[in-house]
């Protein structure tokens, strides 16, 4: 998927401040991305699910970008044990909202942000409501049921998904796109129906720059298509092992039988979300 397959260019996009020239000279620097991609960036509403260890570099690196919105959920609050990867919080917010914490680390990055912190759990009634405001949703929860329920979500309100999940020496990365018809969902991949498999940071561990790395990716994905740049992993599934740098990266068909997005499920096609 080259340029832009989610959003067309609207004048009505916020201008370039001169400000705004200095502090993201490099993205319009960019073959590619330019005034008109940074424009769309600032114009844009991310939704970031969960605030630990992913949705912390996902959202610094959104909200110094210049991403104009940034909606925050996450319920639980800063632990010691939290600091050792997930960089968007520091000692001095112990027991604090994860949510407000990194609310906090955008704002000392780039104040002209808006960030949203909603301190509440991502079940179903909160996703109805925030998804179909969103422009992209980076899914940066710890467990199967959230990623299957933001998903479901995101398919049924055609918005945009970048998922990824990391656990001991091991994570994943790909990229839910509405507007492409062979592009498989997360349930496609992995499907609802089948065990869930308990495998979580608190229990196997995590390799602290590991959550760093894909959060950077989740964030990277997210940027290319809200300004229409690059390429983005929809039809792929990007797999990364720490312990050897070894990645691979295959292409990954939509499942027929999906009880998401397969026949039967699937939402009829519409023209994908715009920016808000």
């Amino acid at each position: 998927m080259a340029g832009s397959s989610f959003f067309t260019f609207c004048p009505c996009l916020p201008a370039v401040t001169d400000e705004q020239l200095l502090r993201y000279a490099r993205h319009l620097l960019l073959d590619g991305l330019g005034v008109e991609g940074q424009r769309r960036l600032l114009g844009a509403h991310a939704l970031v699910i969960g605030a630990g260890g992913l949705g912390s570099p996902a959202a610094l690196y959104l909200g110094s970008a210049g991403v104009g919105r940034i909606t925050v959920v996450d319920d639980d609050c800063v632990d010691l044990s939290n600091l050792q990867r997930q960089i968007a919080h520091s000692l001095s917010r112990l027991g604090q909202p994860k949510a407000g914490s990194i609310r906090a680390s955008i704002a000392a990055l780039n104040p002209d942000v808006q960030v949203q912190a909603l301190v509440a759990r991502a079940d179903a009634a909160l996703l109805a409501q925030w998804v179909p405001q969103a422009s992209v949703v980076l899914d940066c929860s710890d467990n199967f049921r959230t990623r299957q329920a933001v998903n479901a979500a995101c398919v049924r309100h055609r918005v945009p998904l970048v998922w990824t999940a990391a656990v001991g020496w091991d994570a994943q990365i790909s990229v839910v796109d509405p507007a492409a018809a062979d592009a498989p969902c997360y349930a496609c991949i992995f499907p609802p129906e089948a065990p869930a498999v308990d495998e979580a940071c608190a229990t196997m561990g995590v390799l602290a720059p590991l959550v760093g790395v894909m959060g950077s990716l989740q964030a990277g994905e997210a940027i290319k298509m809200l300004a229409g740049a690059g390429q983005s992993l929809a039809g792929q599934l990007l797999m990364l092992d720490a312990r050897n740098l070894g990645i691979d990266r295959i292409r990954v068909p939509r499942r027929a039988g999906c009880s998401v997005c397969g026949a039967g499920h699937a939402h009829p096609p519409g023209p994908g979300p715009g920016v808000n």
